[in-house]
């Protein structure tokens, strides 16, 4: 519920000033399960992941005081549209003005979260983030045995035998099992080629050992070069700093009106909205749809 009329175009707040007229350094979010949609208002703040993305970046591109972002990623993952269209802004961000963009992992950057990570110039964890889960998962099921208890019977009219492959309503055969396998082993080879491209350290064939599912530790993500370092807010700041030439910065955030933000550690994509019950729902579970995901689902 937004009590008064407001706009909604982004506005900047300063979460740090060291210096006048100093460099500036923009934190952007990308938080929650990732979907090429907008959220139910009810149950979320109503903002298109990929949408919101694309706006803070451009903020940030027309402004230039903005000299590098911080990409703070707080998400398992979601869509494989979703996170492809992600990195491919960023990509596109970085290209066309030249900043520095560094990854800070917070809880979680896996699957989904991770692959929009590779976009950066760096990638930085916190000690206590979880990351990689580099796979691809289709999740399906079966109603038919329950149906059968219950006595329903569901009729499926198609124009073809694959035509309704992966329906809860029929057992799920070999064929569309083959089927569903082989484009999950595509967009399993498209994430592959994906961290490669941006961890130059990593030989495509080694990615692929790495790329079984599991997830790792910092610590265990180091080691194996799916990020550069281990670090906080503080520490990506004064990285960007030197990545920048820079001795003082100002770090803003964008958000919409009618949100306070007092740090970076306070969420910055929410507008002014009032639930009684704030129950996130998994965004898989929200549609019937099957989707493909670059997801962690432990």
């Amino acid at each position: 519920i937004t009590p008064v009329p407001a706009g909604r175009k982004l506005i900047e707040n300063e979460i740090i000033h060291e210096a006048w007229l100093a460099p500036k350094i923009a934190v952007i979010d990308i938080e929650g399960i990732l979907v090429n949609e907008a959220g139910p208002p009810l149950l979320t703040d109503g903002e298109h992941a990929v949408s919101l993305l694309v706006e803070k970046l451009d903020r940030a591109a027309h402004d230039r005081s903005v000299k590098a972002v911080l990409l703070r990623i707080n998400s398992p993952g979601g869509t494989v549209a979703a996170s492809e269209l992600m990195h491919y802004e960023i990509t596109r961000f970085r290209k066309r003005t030249g900043k520095v963009v560094i990854a800070v992992m917070m809880d979680v950057a896996a699957s989904g979260g991770y692959y929009v990570a590779c976009a950066c110039d760096e990638i930085m964890a916190h000690r206590s983030t979880v990351t990689g889960s580099i796979g691809v998962v289709l999740q399906l099921f079966d109603l038919t045995g329950t149906m059968a208890k219950l006595g329903v019977r569901p009729h499926t009219i198609k124009s073809g035998d694959l035509k309704a492959g992966g329906s809860p309503f029929e057992t799920l055969s070999e064929k569309d099992r083959e089927i569903f396998q082989r484009i999950i082993d595509d967009m399993h080879q498209a994430f592959v080629e994906v961290v490669a491209a941006g961890r130059p350290g990593l030989t495509e064939e080694h990615v692929r050992k790495l790329a079984d599912g599991r997830v790792y530790t910092a610590s265990q993500a180091l080691e194996a070069g799916l990020i550069d370092r281990i670090g906080t807010m503080r520490d990506a700041i004064e990285v960007a700093k030197k990545k920048i030439h820079a001795q003082k910065v100002n770090v803003v955030v964008y958000h919409r009106p009618l949100r306070y933000v007092p740090n970076y550690y306070a969420r910055a994509a929410v507008g002014g909205d009032i639930n009684v019950f704030k129950i996130e729902w998994p965004a898989w579970l929200r549609r019937p749809t099957a989707r493909f995901m670059y997801l962690w689902v432990p």
